[in-house]
């Protein structure tokens, strides 16, 4: 993506200085500075005008395309206030992001040009990581403003990361460890990946890959513009490659993350790395609310068990009535299955009204259990089934190229079962519950309130003469 540049400055010294910065920032366009707030009006009314006049059938929308992505304005020009210019610009160009450049970077001054209708602030003496993380932000926000005024359809809203939340219907379904290996098989498939850990109270992310951190996510809480160089000195590099942005080690602090701080650290993130995971944990506080409402992908992750069902249907309906994420829109992913788990993944589709995602994770403590106690889950042996499941789970979401894509669909022996152990010949591609025998647990409950049967669950197919839970065709079948 392009970023074309519109500086109004005033100062020829401070203009060179800009002018030289620009010049190195990459896909920038910087267009011949203009020296004060007339200039600037009238370069971008000529602009639209000769957007519009280009294509007058496209009709607006050319004219918006034709516009600058970032203007930056000098605190010094004149002969408007530069306030007053920003309001101005904001009024009549609303697709263009303003950045203005002051000696004063306080919280009032910042206040006052976020009022006025700036789009970031950079201090004087200039520094090139600081100019180039406020005009990329600029452009990013201008190019998704252009998008909603019905610009271009190939317009994308420039580089952000995919960001995938994981919370949990309660405590100690698999949240944290669900979270680290997803980041860990993105980071495997070569992408930059962050780990923030937004369970603010009891986050164990750096417990489990064995971190001793100074910075935390509540560094960042009371700045009110993240530049790269804080964003660096507050992201762990873990020897992994994951970039790791951690919960304080004193709960108490976690109600200094706000809504607003989680959103600025979050876009902060995503501006940098191409995915972004965050781990909400169990309970709702208005950072992870936030997570959520953002995210490309929310993940519940639940247990087949009725407290663990029940819970993440209490914790959709929750998000539902705070209108944070509709049920159709979150995808549950279903920990510790095991072939004789009364409730299967169709009853919790069903109950919670969420889709369910096609890769389930075994029930197989014994494997996680050494790298658990030694805080080294990066360590888990690439032959572990929950490894395996839950890495698949990431190709399955777009993280990673799938395994099935890699290891060949002609043979069901590249897909590891539930338990490990080899299984009977299935259909490829076969659902949980798709077969002819899917089983009672959805059959024999109501699915809103869980009413389920398990006295009756394993003869009344087979004297049915029907088939069974585990019917040969079904995928959890074993040899």
């Amino acid at each position: 993506m392009t970023i074309r540049i519109l500086p109004a400055i005033g100062d020829p010294d401070a203009a060179r200085a800009v002018s030289s910065l620009l010049n190195q920032l990459p896909d920038a366009e910087p267009a011949p500075t203009v020296a004060d707030s007339a200039a600037l009006l009238d370069a971008l009314a000529g602009a639209a005008a000769q957007g519009a006049a280009a294509s007058s059938a496209a009709g607006p929308p050319s004219a918006v395309e034709a516009l600058p992505e970032v203007v930056l304005v000098h605190e010094r020009i004149g002969p408007t206030p530069a306030l007053e210019l920003i309001r101005e610009v904001a009024l009549r160009f609303p697709a263009v992001g303003v950045v203005l450049i002051t000696t004063d970077a306080g919280p009032a001054l910042f206040s006052a040009a976020m009022d006025a209708g700036a789009r970031g602030v950079v201090g004087l003496p200039l520094g090139y990581d600081e100019l180039a993380a406020r005009v990329q932000a600029a452009a990013q926000w201008s190019a998704g403003v252009r998008v909603h005024l019905g610009g271009s359809p190939e317009t994308a809203p420039g580089p952000a990361g995919t960001l995938v939340t994981v919370t949990g219907a309660k405590g100690g379904v698999g949240t944290t460890v669900t979270a680290v290996q997803l980041a860990l098989a993105a980071r495997a498939a070569g992408r930059s990946v962050a780990l923030l850990d937004l369970d603010l109270q009891s986050g164990d992310v750096a417990s489990y890959l064995d971190v001793q951190f100074r910075r935390s996510v509540v560094d960042l809480a009371g700045i009110a513009d993240i530049s790269v160089r804080v964003l660096q000195d507050a992201v762990h590099d873990h020897h992994t490659g994951l970039g790791l942005l951690l919960a304080p080690e004193e709960g108490e602090r976690g109600e200094e993350v706000d809504d607003r701080a989680a959103r600025q650290i979050i876009g902060a993130l995503r501006s940098r790395y191409e995915v972004v995971l965050v781990d909400c944990g169990s309970q709702m506080q208005s950072a992870n609310a936030a997570a959520v409402e953002l995210a490309d992908v929310a993940l519940l992750v639940t247990t087949p068990d009725v407290v663990a069902v029940r819970a993440a249907k209490r914790q959709v309906r929750l998000w539902g009535r705070l209108q944070i994420r509709q049920a159709e829109d979150t995808t549950t992913v279903v920990n510790r299955l095991t072939r004789n788990t009364e409730i299967q993944p169709p009853l919790v589709a069903k109950a919670t009204g969420t889709q369910v995602a096609r890769t389930h994770v075994p029930a197989a403590f014994k494997e996680l259990q050494p790298c658990v106690d030694a805080g080294r889950m990066q360590d888990l042996d690439g032959r572990s089934t929950v490894r395996q499941a839950l890495w698949a789970l990431a190709g399955e979401l777009g993280l990673v190229e799938s395994p099935a894509v890699r290891q060949g669909r002609g043979s069901h022996r590249a897909r590891p079962t539930l338990t490990g152990r080899k299984r009977k010949a299935i259909t490829p591609g076969a659902a949980p519950g798709s077969g002819p025998g899917q089983g009672p647990a959805s059959g024999s409950a109501s699915g809103a309130g869980l009413g389920i049967r398990f006295g009756a669950r394993r003869g009344s197919a087979a004297a049915a003469g029907g088939s069974g839970p585990f019917d040969p065709a079904g995928p959890y079948e074993e040899g």
